[in-house]
């Protein structure tokens, strides 16, 4: 089987994470069980979940030209990531994202973009090949829109398709990028920003989508944590129940998710199939603490998961 090319455009950080019992009230200090740092942003985790499951992966990102910078582009190698078009830049720090995780395995996560908001259209332009060659383009919104539009339009010229994560959602994505997405593919409280609609119910979660839909994407994944997924493909909703697991850290799950629903299409999956399997993915990936810390590798998968992802 040829190995499936994917390219992600987004972000990288340094996570600084510690674990509590609970999450500190306004203004209150408490003590943490545990602190630990570890390499994640949303581009950077998507790439090395894709990396993890056989694909040939090119990010696209910035990083700073400081001690977390370097030691991130040679973790990157270590993953196998092809790192020419990840930046040192002078004069600004490599992103960081403060997490705090609770008892029960919830976050909360403040990100400090750094380098990541120096990434720009002329960077995308110099990545032409890496895009243009790939078989799933990946975009998120932790870098700036221009440098996301402009990949997308090389995508789309070159008819590659484009997994399209609007996290963080800020202001919103702009126009142009829904009708760019192949999938668009937010979880519930980005879908609740999104469209002001409550997804307390599987009915809510589908008029989110179908509203999503509307504004332009081809199909819409809307993650749903222990509830699984909801796939809107061709008209029709599919629900995919999550696997019941004990979760130890959600940190990191919806990154699983996003990466290896690439790879999955990148090797040829229908979009229910892909997103059913990717749901096994993030399952597993919330079992264990951290973001990437906690991707499986292909032999950590179940037989039916680690080679053609159509069956």
């Amino acid at each position: 089987m040829t190995t499936p090319a994917v390219c992600v455009v987004g972000s990288a950080n340094l996570d600084l994470s510690t674990y509590a019992d609970r999450f500190p009230a306004p203004g209150e200090t408490i003590h943490a069980r545990r602190f630990t740092t570890g390499y994640g942003g949303k581009g950077a985790n998507q790439a090395v979940m894709a990396a993890r499951l056989g694909a040939a992966v090119a990010l696209v990102g910035r990083v700073g030209d400081d001690s977390f910078g370097r030691d991130m582009l040679a973790h990157f190698r270590a993953e196998g990531i092809d790192t020419r078009h990840v930046t040192p830049t002078a004069g600004v720090s490599t992103g960081t994202a403060v997490i705090t995780v609770d008892a029960a395995g919830r976050n909360t996560i403040v990100v400090a973009p750094g380098a990541n908001g120096a990434l720009t259209a002329a960077d995308i332009e110099v990545a032409r090949g890496a895009i243009e060659g790939a078989c799933v383009l990946v975009c998120q919104q932790e870098v700036p829109a221009e440098a996301n539009l402009a990949a997308m339009r090389l995508a789309a010229r070159a008819g590659v398709p484009v997994v399209f994560n609007p996290a963080p959602v800020g202001d919103g994505p702009p126009a142009e990028a829904y009708r760019f997405a192949t999938v668009l593919c937010p979880n519930e409280h980005e879908a609740v920003l999104l469209t002001g609609r409550a997804v307390r119910t599987l009915d809510e979660a589908e008029a989110a989508a179908r509203e999503l839909l509307g504004r332009g994407p081809r199909n819409v994944v809307l993650t749903l944590g222990e509830r699984g997924c909801l796939v809107l493909t061709n008209g029709e909703v599919t629900v995919i129940p999550a696997p019941l697991v004990e979760a130890a850290d959600t940190t990191g799950a919806g990154d699983a998710f996003v990466g290896s629903l690439a790879v999955f299409l990148a090797r040829g999956a229908d979009l229910v199939t892909a997103a059913r399997n990717a749901n096994r993915v993030a399952a597993i990936s919330v079992q264990s603490p951290g973001a990437q810390t906690s991707f499986p590798r292909v032999a950590d998968l179940p037989a039916d998961l680690r080679g053609d992802s159509r069956v």
